[in-house]
Formats: C-alpha cells, structure tokens, sequence
C-alpha cells in the first residue's frame, strides 16, 4: 500500500490529521475480496464452503448487531453460517451440552460465543468448553498459549486486525517503543505479546499500561506506537502523544448522542481532534479496528476449513 496515497486521502478526509488516515473499512473490503476469491477456488477444487456458526445468549442490542454482521459478511465471502440463539435464562449446562455438539460437529469449521454472557454463566467455562481446533475467535487457552511462545493457532480476531493493519500500512515496528494501554485477554495482553514476537509486525520494545500505571503520559509520550484498548471514551489526549507517533484506537463505547437517529455514537479510546495533528497514522472510529475484527474471524475460519493450523 503507497503511504502517499494514504497521506494524500487523510489529509483530503480531516484537515487537522498531518499524516496518514489508517482505513480499516477499506482494507476489510480487500481483505473479504481475497477470501471470497479463496473460497470460490476451494468450492471448483470439489470442495466445500466455509462453515461458521455463532452462539448467541439474550438479547443484547451490541451483540445482536455485531452478531448480524458476521452473518453478513459470511454471506459476502461464500461462508455457510448457522446462528444459534438463546434466550438470557439458558442454564450454564444447557449451554455448555451444545457447544460439546458443535465440537463433534464434522460439518462445522468453527464457532464463537458472543460475549458478553449472563452473569450466571461462567465466560472461563464457556472458553474452555470450546474445542480449541473450532476456536476461530482464539480465546481457548491452548491458542493463548501457542500465540504467546509464537507457534501456528487462531489469533483473537482483534489483535489479528491490528497488526493486518500495520502490516498492509508498511508501518515500521522492528525496534520502535510500542506502548499498549489496557491489559485485557482479548486484546491488551495479546496485542503485547504479538508486537514482541520476532516477527513483522513486531520486534518491538513494548510497555503495557493500565488503570493502575503511575506517570502514564510520561510513558505516552515516549511511545512511537501508542495501541489504546482501555475502554474510556477519549482517553488519549493530544499532550499524551509525541510528534509523529502511530496511533491504534481499539474503542468502541456507545455514548448518548442527539445527532443520530440511533441516540447514540461510537467513541474511540482517543481524542481524535486533538490527537491526530501529532500523528503520523491513526485509525478513527468507527471505521478502523473494528471491521478488521469481523475480518479477522472469517481468516480464522478460512484457516479452520484448509486445515491449516490443526489438520
């Protein structure tokens, strides 16, 4: 990907941003083409499509959204899915019986459960239940485990899309101060352990961050990387970001708003305004991490069904 392009459309897209624009919708979009164009080779080759299938507990507004556009983007790419829903009551043990089913399940290539889950089902059982061979959302611990010593596994499809982001971007990480803020398993700790590896993406000196960090703008500002994954709207401030830093707002919190129909808007971990004239990339939100999450899922799964991780 030319960097003067992607200066050239940032600067045309926010008249403050001095450097590049990083677009997550657009390279999902190459990305989804490239997997649809796999799958049609895999489905002429006498062989069949893709298989995903995601469990759904209750009625949750973001997670039935987020779970209609995985749906969606599997139809896009020649995946078959199957969405199995349940309501909020669902004991733990009627659960946990049908995930067992979907790991026997032969047909089926991998599965997720949407979180969050009712506070009477325990997440950790959920995870673990998982055949970690169908774990495309790459929570199991078998997948952390293999990740974090740098062997073949599903990466969390999160971390996956940030670092497909630098990587497509042609961002410079061998030796750079990367500063992660937020120490989730999902995304801080993962993301933290990827920019370690001795890899591209990666090679990176890396600084973990968190709620209890003392100095943390003393940290920022040294950072050449800043990855925010704390889940506080507008956290990042400009004076917390040195000239020509990178920037990768993982934030999607729903804050009320009167300027859309839905009464809400997304907002990133970071204060674009302020943020994005010292950077040299930045990723805005919506439009940046988050559809390389989705992405990153249908890759696993893609994976998954070429047996190519665990045959």
């Amino acid at each position: 990907m030319s960097n003067s392009n992607q200066t050239s459309n940032g600067n045309s897209l926010f008249g403050g941003l001095k450097g590049a624009l990083i677009d997550g919708k657009l390279i999902s979009q190459q990305i989804k083409a490239e997997i649809a164009e796999e799958v049609k080779a895999m489905i002429a080759a006498g062989k069949r499509a893709p298989h995903l299938a995601v469990i759904i507990v209750g009625h949750d507004g973001g997670s039935e959204t987020y779970v209609a556009n995985k749906v969606k983007s599997c139809e896009e790419v020649g995946f078959r899915s199957t969405r199995i829903a349940f309501d909020d009551t669902v004991s733990e043990s009627e659960l946990l019986s049908k995930i067992q089913e979907l790991n026997q399940d032969a047909a089926l290539d991998g599965f997720i459960v949407q979180l969050p889950l009712p506070k009477h089902i325990s997440e950790q059982k959920v995870i673990e239940a998982i055949d970690y061979r169908k774990d495309v959302d790459g929570f199991h611990p078998v997948n952390v485990g293999r990740m974090s010593i740098g062997l073949p596994c599903y990466v969390s499809a999160t971390p996956y899309g940030i670092m497909e982001l630098l990587k497509r971007y042609e961002i410079p990480t061998s030796g750079k101060h990367c500063v992660v803020i937020g120490r989730s398993n999902i995304v801080g700790k993962p993301i933290a352990s990827l920019m370690m590896q001795k890899s591209y993406p990666g090679d990176a000196t890396v600084t973990v961050c968190h709620s209890r960090t003392q100095n943390l703008k003393e940290i920022t500002l040294q950072a050449d990387i800043i990855i925010a994954a704390l889940g506080k709207p507008e956290f990042l401030r400009g004076d917390m970001v040195k000239e020509g830093a990178v920037v990768i707002d993982v934030g999607t919190t729903r804050v009320p708003s009167t300027e859309t129909k839905s009464g809400f808007r997304l907002r990133g971990d970071v204060k674009f305004d302020e943020v994005a004239p010292n950077c040299s990339y930045i990723t805005p939100v919506p439009g940046g991490v988050g559809p390389m999450t989705i992405v990153s899922l249908l890759k696993n799964t893609l994976l998954a069904a070429k047996g190519e991780i665990y045959s």
